[in-house]
């Protein structure tokens, strides 16, 4: 069982079924082929020498002269018939009277009678059942031909059994069935044997392959060929090989990581009383290079003034104090202690944190706030009122209600996609957004993404189309998440759609170059104003009147597109002019 389990066993079956089907369609094919061969050749040497036979009966006005030469003609002169009528008959003397009444009963055929008028000659396939037929005779091919025998209309009729190409049919059947059977046998070991060459290799691949599980990582597959499989194996090596150097490389980081988890997470620095540096963490390294090369080309003092002048209260004080202290774009929170003598301080110990995060995770709540109450209130607003209107009962008919709840439903659809953008851009803002990146050949994608919007800009009769121009330059697949770039791609689209009117355009251009490609939809739209362009991209922001947002928007998508193209290391920008239309590009590094 495990033969048939195994890739041999599949390669060898499949080749001997696909073998073997097609022997056997080519089987039937020339079985039938050489059938209708034989039998058409056999009507039409009757047909021939039926009409010769004519020939020579009309040409000789010596009728026992012509008979005779007519039987020498035929290879059987029992066959032959010659008739003026179907009462006076020339055939062969020496025929029984079985083969006479079967004469007899071609001749009641129609078509001989036909014949005999001269109408027309025949051939024409019989089976006899009479008593007096033989088996020989029972499947028969009557071929006739009229001839004038004088003053007379008469009939040359031939008739051959069919048993004879039968008989001639089943021989090249045996022939034809034994050079299939070789076939067969030859198919079945040319198989195996190819079946096995070429999963020798395979075999060994798969026996490193368990060396390399067992963590044998130096194990190497021999390369036996140069073909694909050679291929294989020379990549199966390379693997093992970078899986080796990777399991070292990850052991190393991780002593790193765990020497740098047991250390203190925040700058710690110790201070003599006169403010030398006794003592440093990593930490406190990298904040005081920040504050060196924010000094640099400067009167360098040894700390920041406010820490410095926190050292300074310390010791006089002699109690804890708190300050702030921003360098290069960083915030962080100083606390500095004293540390005492027997009698006096004698120095200070500052611990350094890093409030940035706090600090700008503060200011997206903030922002979060105040961006989500601005936009919620027009929507709860509305709701509000409309939900008075069910509740007083001030609308007065089943089609104002439903007009009401529709309204309330709309909105609250729209409150949701806020909610769930705002999510996303938080998110993305953050730095917690994961690209699942895959190679993808970008004019498809772009196509097929466009494609989506035709039923879209027909029902607002605006010309949608893609333009894949330099395809003579197209860079192979690049990576790319293909779930996100879909969603910057659908939010332009869009927006050019919405903001396009009836007639217009627009149009989706793919640009590649050596370092990239570069992504454009242009529409012939209402354009932005020049001093709303620098904001487009900021969240919630009102551009002029001609591209206020309509209900389906929650103003977060141009945001959101611009985190994921840049999360792809691109850019992202605009241009337009008012009432000629309006251009987003994007650029994606190769």
């Amino acid at each position: 069982m495990r033969l048939w389990r195994s890739v041999v066993g599949k390669l060898w079956i499949t080749i001997l079924l696909l073998v073997a089907f097609v022997l056997f369609i080519l089987t039937i094919l020339q079985l039938e082929f050489f059938q209708n061969y034989h039998l058409e050749q056999v009507e039409n040497d009757l047909s021939d020498t039926a009409e010769k036979i004519a020939s020579v009966v009309e040409n000789h006005q010596d009728l026992s002269m012509g008979l005779q030469i007519s039987k020498e003609i035929v290879d059987d002169p029992h066959n032959l018939i010659i008739a003026e009528n179907r009462n006076k008959l020339y055939y062969a003397e020496d025929i029984s009277a079985g083969h006479q009444l079967l004469i007899q009963e071609i001749l009641d055929e129609k078509e001989v009678t036909a014949v005999f008028r001269q109408e027309k000659p025949f051939v024409k396939e019989l089976h006899l059942n009479g008593e007096h037929v033989s088996d020989l005779y029972q499947n028969i091919v009557v071929v006739g031909a009229p001839v004038q025998i004088g003053e007379t209309s008469g009939a040359v009729v031939i008739f051959q059994s069919l048993e004879e190409i039968k008989e001639t049919t089943r021989q090249t059947t045996k022939l034809i069935l034994l050079a299939a059977g070789i076939a067969i046998i030859l198919t079945t070991i040319f198989a195996f044997f190819l079946s096995t060459r070429i999963t020798a290799p395979l075999r060994k691949m798969r026996e490193a392959a368990f060396e390399v599980a067992r963590g044998r990582f130096d194990t190497k597959v021999p390369i036996l060929t140069h073909d694909e499989i050679g291929e294989l194996a020379t990549a199966f090596n390379q693997m093992g090989k970078q899986l080796n150097f990777n399991l070292h490389a990850l052991s190393q980081e991780k002593e790193q990581l765990s020497s740098i988890l047991s250390s203190m997470a925040d700058g710690v620095i110790t201070f003599n009383r006169d403010g030398t540096i006794l003592i440093t963490n990593p930490p406190a390294e990298r904040f005081l290079q920040q504050w060196y090369y924010e000094q640099e080309g400067n009167d360098q003092e040894a700390i920041p003034t406010t820490l410095r002048e926190l050292l300074e209260q310390v010791i006089l004080l002699e109690n804890e104090q708190t300050g702030e202290v921003s360098l290069q774009g960083r915030s962080y929170v100083v606390i500095v202690s004293p540390l005492y003598n027997e009698e006096y301080v004698r120095g200070a110990v500052a611990v350094v944190r890093d409030m940035t995060e706090e600090r700008r995770l503060d200011k997206l709540r903030k922002d979060f706030i105040a961006n989500v109450s601005h936009e919620l209130r027009t929507p709860i607003a509305m709701l509000q009122g409309y939900s008075e209107a069910i509740v007083d009962d001030i609308a007065g008919s089943e089609e104002e209600k439903k007009e009401i709840a529709r309204i309330i439903y709309d909105e609250s659809l729209r409150m949701g996609r806020l909610v769930n953008d705002l999510l996303d851009l938080a998110r993305m803002e953050a730095g917690h957004i994961t690209l699942n990146k895959e190679k993808t050949d970008l004019p498809g994608f772009l196509e097929r993404v466009t494609n989506k919007f035709h039923g879209l800009a027909k029902e607002k009769n605006i010309r949608l189309s893609f333009n894949g121009r330099g395809s003579d330059e197209r860079i192979p697949a690049i990576d790319i998440d293909p779930d996100r770039l879909e969603q910057v791609l659908t939010n332009l689209i869009d927006n050019a759609l919405r903001h396009t009117p009836a007639t217009g355009s627009v149009t989706v251009d793919y640009k590649p170059s050596k370092t990239g490609v570069l992504v454009e939809v242009s529409d012939s739209g209402s354009g932005i104003s020049e001093e709303d362009l620098p904001f487009v991209f900021e969240r919630f922001y009102k551009a002029d009147k001609a591209r206020t947002r309509g209900k389906s928007g929650t103003g977060l998508g141009l945001a959101i597109a611009r985190n994921i193209i840049e999360a792809h290391n691109g850019q992202i920008g605009v241009h337009s002019k008012v009432d000629q239309g309006t251009t987003f590009s994007f650029f994606l590094p190769q």
